[in-house]
């Protein structure tokens, strides 16, 4: 088990569920706490020193995202929520099963609707409220157009991946040395959930 990068702030210690993962890279200051069946990818940062930051089950927040917020409010994603690659969230609420794409921003008092799907790059404006299951693009952010069943199914299986990623994670990753050299016949990732691809892939069957 590796030591992770949690800190204390002023007697409030992050909270983390047994069953969730957290990289030991992910830095979790202060008032943060973390549900059930969560994934907290490589060098997030979860900063709790003004604002409390919550994880509900089975959400993930990934690589060098950032969640912070002003004091007294909390930043909240709700069970099932998907956090991209490097997004920011900032005092805002991201519902149940939605998904905020990668490098894309969200501000204060901003609600993202339950099963709504924020495009990568966006930038969701302080206090605009997102619908459930409309997509939302753009600097800034403007609702597109709903959601297709298309969609709304690859975004749960991206969820689940992340989930069944915790497991894994908690069960068969450890620190070591790398190789020197490439082995012969190297194996690759064992991954059984093939259907798991980008969506313009999954549109084109």
């Amino acid at each position: 088990m590796h030591t992770l990068s949690v800190y204390a702030l002023e007697g409030l210690i992050p909270v983390v569920h047994p069953s969730a993962y957290v990289h030991p890279s992910a830095v979790l200051i202060g008032d943060v706490i973390i549900g059930p069946d969560c994934y907290v990818g490589p060098c997030a940062c979860l900063r709790g020193d003004f604002g409390r930051l919550i994880l509900q089950a089975g959400a993930n927040v990934q690589d060098t995202c950032v969640m912070h917020g002003f004091p007294g409010t909390d930043t909240v994603v709700e069970e099932e929520g998907h956090i991209g690659h490097g997004a920011v969230l900032h005092g805002c609420r991201v519902g149940r099963n939605a998904l905020v794409g990668m490098n894309a921003v969200v501000m204060d008092h901003a609600s993202v609707g339950e099963s709504a799907i924020v495009a990568a790059s966006a930038f969701v404006k302080a206090g605009m409220e997102i619908p459930p299951g409309v997509l939302v693009a753009g600097v800034p952010a403007k609702v597109v157009r709903p959601l297709t069943d298309t969609e709304r199914q690859w975004k749960r299986d991206g969820t689940a991946c992340y989930q069944a990623l915790a497991r894994r994670s908690l069960a068969s990753m450890t620190a070591t040395a790398p190789l020197t050299e490439v082995e012969a016949n190297r194996p690759r990732v064992q991954w059984s959930m093939e259907e798991v691809v980008p969506l313009g892939v999954r549109k084109g069957r």
